[in-house]
């Protein structure tokens, strides 16, 4: 009898690559570790080597990626955290290269429960992929369409890092409105430098918020906290997890975007990138922000336009007085921003969810989620593309296209959905 697989891209960082191998182990996956990433990898091995696989290969090389998920027989499953790249492509090379449709016609005609089209006999694995999960919130890295017509469930962990990120958020904040930047850089050289003008303080400044799900909520509870007035506006009227974006917090609730802008001395961005985001904060949008604002953006890139963003910054008359970013529309390797070498714009790579809790508890819901979809038990995992199940098995949720069952098979009983 085989075991599910499942291909680590990227494994958690140090000590807690032992928390995620153990949550995988416990459940009863075969695990292969990319050592790619790993800092100890000689110390990797010895520590696991005869519990777990070994591999090592740049995940964002796409020809290796999938090699490597095919390699002996191929993985059911894959696990990233630093956003792989998971396109259309590795999706058609990797998940059988049947839809799901096919995929569930075999499985009934089989007549097996459970994960139907992952198993070739009951209990028994064989090579398709069919989950992927993200030790994160953000699935915009995976071509969801491509992973429903192709029958792959995408999981990840919403909310996991939302502590974390707000309290990036606040950093960020503390350290624009203070400019620490600037008075460290001028006190390394020896410069006795006093602000032209007073900072203004925290109490005196209005945040708006774009996007008030978890950690927009948790962001606004610390500034409210610190004395700032907070405003929010949602991409609907139930942000998040249906509550309405002032409900029982204390934050007021902005008509529009061109009000939340124009009305908010730092403007916060906790959106994710969606096709309706992308390049919803451009040329236009900065030009209605109060004078002397800050942009704060942990979000995605790409949901800010980064060129319209430079250029803003680089005009004293722009309203926008500085800017700190977490996230660029080109990361990692291809690293690259037309906010380079700005003095008002603070960059950071992508660090803001990097808390040792916030880590730790992803890496370890993660394998949870990947785990109870292979098994088929699905009650309560978050499914970033739209699955709900059935008395029928898993479905497209309402709306959707026409695709039948998820190869997952007959599990649980109605009404589920995400």
């Amino acid at each position: 009898m085989g075991r599910y697989r499942i291909l680590l891209l990227d494994a958690a960082p140090g000590d807690l690559l032992r928390v995620e191998l153990e949550r995988l182990l416990g459940h009863g996956l075969a695990v292969t570790l990319n050592l790619r990433r790993v800092a100890d990898r000689a110390g990797a091995r010895a520590t696991w080597g005869g519990r777990v696989g070994f591999t090592d290969f740049d995940p964002f090389d796409e020809a290796a990626l999938i090699a490597e998920t095919l390699r002996d027989g191929g993985h059911q499953a894959v696990k990233s955290r630093a956003g792989v790249p998971l396109r259309a492509a590795f999706l058609a090379a990797t998940a059988g290269g049947a839809d799901a449709s096919g995929a569930a016609g075999a499985c009934g005609a089989a007549g097996v429960s459970g994960v139907a089209a992952v198993s070739g006999a009951a209990g028994t694995a064989t090579g398709a992929l069919r989950v992927i999960g993200r030790a994160g919130a953000g699935t915009d890295h995976v071509d969801l369409a491509a992973a429903t017509r192709l029958g792959v469930a995408v999981t990840h962990t919403p909310g996991s890092n939302a502590d974390a990120v707000a309290e990036f958020a606040l950093a960020q904040l503390l350290a624009l409105t203070r400019d620490l930047a600037g008075h460290n850089t001028a006190s390394h050289r020896g410069d006795w430098r006093s602000p032209a003008a007073p900072a203004r303080a925290l109490s005196e400044l209005t945040l708006g918020i774009l996007g008030p799900g978890r950690i927009g909520r948790a962001l606004a509870g610390r500034a409210r906290a610190l004395g700032m007035a907070v405003q929010g506006l949602g991409r609907t009227p139930a942000e998040g997890d249906g509550r309405t974006p002032a409900e029982g917090d204390g934050v007021r609730r902005a008509d529009s975007l061109a009000e939340l802008l124009a009305t908010s001395d730092v403007v916060s961005v906790h959106l994710p990138l969606t096709a309706r985001t992308r390049g919803l904060v451009g040329r236009r949008e900065l030009a209605l922000l109060r004078p002397g604002a800050i942009l704060l953006n942990t979000a995605r890139g790409g949901i800010v336009d980064e060129r319209a963003l430079a250029d803003a910054l680089r005009d004293p008359g722009h309203p926008l007085a500085a800017a700190a970013v977490d996230t660029f529309e080109h990361e990692h390797a291809a690293f690259d921003s037309p906010l380079f070498g700005l003095p008002n714009a603070l960059l950071t790579p992508h660090v803001a969810g990097m808390t040792r809790s916030a880590m730790a508890e992803a890496a370890v819901r993660c394998a949870d989620h990947i785990a109870a979809l292979l098994y088929g038990r699905p009650d309560g995992v978050p499914v970033a593309n739209g699955w709900r199940l059935t008395a029928d098995g898993w479905r497209l949720a309402a709306g959707g296209p026409s695709v039948p069952t998820l190869p997952f098979g007959r599990v649980g009983a109605p009404g589920w959905a995400r």
